[in-house]
């Protein structure tokens, strides 16, 4: 085997057909690269830990220290999220509190996250995932007692609506998600003196208070589902969210527009340039075949506001997988992960790598 920076490049024999290599059928490449450290727990931390245990091996792997940022948007920080969402919510079957305050909050985050550490998962997951201890409280929402809350919605229509949901059709009517925003617009009300709601602030702070209580309303269907049932339904959720939406950040297009702008008359040029632009983007994240199609499309119509007339997609042969990782077929046979835009040190996590990467396009 030879092996060159980003490139692996397998020699096989001219007389015969390579086996295709299929990283789902190995045997996990985890357990000997996990960390598995004592974790070092405050042990004031009141959440019942035990609830969500499995789920939290799975979050470890999700968000394993390589690849955490790499798969930041459609892996590790969906399933970090609804993780602490089910385990606040399965612990407020005991405290009846479907937030914590903010003293809290302080040591189970940090439990939280020594707790996934130990078990191989990356060390700044708050930095990764924008996590904070103001996500274990009640924010801005006025309620998060049960009673209260049960007081205040319809739960047992909440519960009907969401108990159970069809991915692709809440990805598309969004019957479950409109739900929980009216029960999050309710609790939300119970702040305000109705007759002084006028402005402009008024709205804006409304906003912010729905969007709080709808972390509310997630915690208290998780207190009310079993723990497999609520991952299912809020990541369910998660992924309609994220596919509307293309996570990468585009940088200045600038040499794009001198390369393949009007007047262009050096093709190889502009192609070289576009290319390396597309797979600049590609190492910023893995993206879901959705998000590339929104990707592709914001790309393009940046390059149009640029005077960039030509269709380089076209032109230079771009396609969707060029904005992400690809399992790439070879006739109709499956053949090697491509993690090309993965550094070449870390080639003992391909195979697991590319074993998450099919595994997520199922789960998305």
């Amino acid at each position: 085997m030879d092996i060159k920076e980003d490139t692996l490049l397998l020699e096989t024999s001219p007389t015969a057909a390579p086996q295709p290599l299929l990283p789902l059928l190995a045997p996990s490449p985890l357990a000997p690269f996990t960390n598995s450290t004592s974790p070092k727990l405050s042990g004031l931390c009141t959440l019942n830990f035990a609830a969500v245990k499995s789920m939290m091996a799975v979050t470890s792997i999700d968000c394993v220290a390589p690849f955490a940022e790499y798969l930041a948007n459609v892996m590790c920080c969906p399933q970090l999220e609804t993780t602490l969402v089910i385990l606040i919510g399965q612990s407020s079957k005991h405290s009846n509190m479907l937030a914590l305050n903010g003293s809290l909050a302080k040591h189970c985050l940090s439990d939280f996250q020594q707790l996934l550490v130990s078990q191989g998962a990356n060390d700044t997951l708050q930095q990764i995932c924008s996590l904070h201890r103001e996500n274990l409280t009640e924010g801005s929402c006025p309620v998060k007692d049960v009673h209260e809350f049960e007081s205040t919605v319809d739960s047992s229509s909440l519960l009907d609506t969401c108990g159970k949901i069809d991915l692709v059709n809440e990805c598309c009517e969004e019957t479950c998600g409109n739900a929980i925003t009216e029960a999050a617009k309710k609790l939300a009300l119970k702040a305000y003196d109705i007759s002084n709601m006028d402005g402009p602030h008024v709205l804006s702070d409304h906003t912010t208070r729905v969007n709080d209580c709808k972390r509310i309303v997630h915690r208290w269907m998780a207190s009310k589902l079993e723990p497999a049932g609520a991952k299912h339904v809020l990541r369910g959720l998660s992924n309609c969210k994220n596919n509307k939406v293309c996570p990468l950040v585009f940088p200045n297009m600038k040499n794009i527009t001198k390369a393949c702008g009007d007047g262009m008359n050096n093709q190889t040029k502009c192609c070289n340039t576009v290319e390396r632009y597309v797979s600049h983007l590609q190492r910023q994240s893995f993206v879901t075949n959705l998000q590339a199609l929104d990707c592709a499309a914001s790309l393009g119509l940046k390059l149009q506001k640029d005077n960039v007339s030509k269709n380089v997609y076209n032109l230079c042969h771009i396609s969707l997988k060029d904005f992400s990782v690809q399992v790439t077929p070879e006739g109709n046979k499956p053949t090697l992960c491509v993690c090309s835009s993965i550094p070449i040190r870390l080639f003992f996590f391909t195979l697991l790598f590319c074993s998450l990467v099919i595994t997520s396009c199922y789960l998305l």
